[in-house]
């Protein structure tokens, strides 16, 4: 890796996905950098989800996809035929919109992953387990049930316990697809500010309806649009966030945040 880009995490170059003979995303292109915090804003059905989900080949789930261009993440490319999807998703890790615990026990959802991919004795398991929980946020609301199921926790919890069970997998990227969207006001305030503090280790890049949202959490925004009906998404702008909020340079992005249309 050049002296160039070695403080690149991920980048995509032309990257253009299809559902079918259906063009979802054209051309779309991105460099994030190592522990940043990058916001994909734009109106609904305008392909963010689409992108966020092919940063670890979520959508390889969906029959008769395709992918044209590339995604390279530190240098290598994650559609290269030989490529370990299971490697590459404990790489990037994923925190869905609507909270989505395992019906199991707490403490069982947070070592569901490591004790998948390894061998780890009891004891760095548990280890594992406060240390991840202690990062989501969640440790000192769950220390003394971790036996109890998860699906008793509140929704805000819930989310908090995906999150460090994502975080149990040791990503270096994490990809969060709405994640405080079906959260009330003071449990959306919580991940909003794991995110700050996730943000020394991690490489965060979100999907947000929220411009509030992203203009508080992230430093990077990009702005995703489909012009007209049945034609693909592209990124029509990517920029530092302040940038984009005050002083965007696409007139599509600046009617987007104004209210104009969206």
């Amino acid at each position: 890796m050049t002296e160039k880009n070695k403080n690149v995490r991920l980048e995509t170059k032309d990257f253009n996905f299809y559902y079918g003979s259906l063009k979802a995303l054209e051309n779309i292109n991105i460099v994030v950098n190592k522990g940043s915090v990058v916001a994909l804003i734009g109106p609904s059905g305008c392909g963010k989800s689409t992108f966020l989900r092919s940063l670890n080949r979520m959508n390889d789930l969906i029959d008769n996809t395709k992918v044209i261009g590339n995604i390279l993440l530190d240098g290598n490319d994650i559609y290269a035929p030989d490529i370990d999807l299971i490697a590459l998703r404990k790489k990037v890790g994923m925190v869905f919109q609507k909270p989505n615990p395992f019906p199991k026990s707490i403490y069982d959802n947070v070592i569901f992953g490591p004790k998948l991919h390894s061998k780890q004795k009891k004891a760095a398991l548990d280890e594992l387990a406060e240390k991840s929980l202690k990062q989501a946020g969640l440790w000192s609301e769950v220390k003394d049930r971790l036996n109890k199921p998860a699906l008793e926790l509140s929704g805000g919890q819930q989310q908090r316990l995906c999150i460090a069970r994502t975080l149990a997998i040791e990503p270096e990227v994490i990809l969060m697809d709405e994640p405080a969207s079906a959260l009330d006001p003071a449990s959306t305030q919580r991940v909003e500010d794991l995110i700050h503090e996730l943000q020394e280790k991690y490489t965060i890049i979100i999907v947000t309806h929220n411009m509030q949202q992203a203009a508080r959490v992230s430093e990077y925004t990009g702005f995703f649009l489909v012009e007209n009906q049945g034609e693909p998404a592209h990124l029509i702008e990517f920029n530092d966030t302040n940038s984009i909020f005050t002083n965007p340079g696409d007139k599509r992005t600046e009617d987007y945040i104004t209210g104009r249309f969206g």
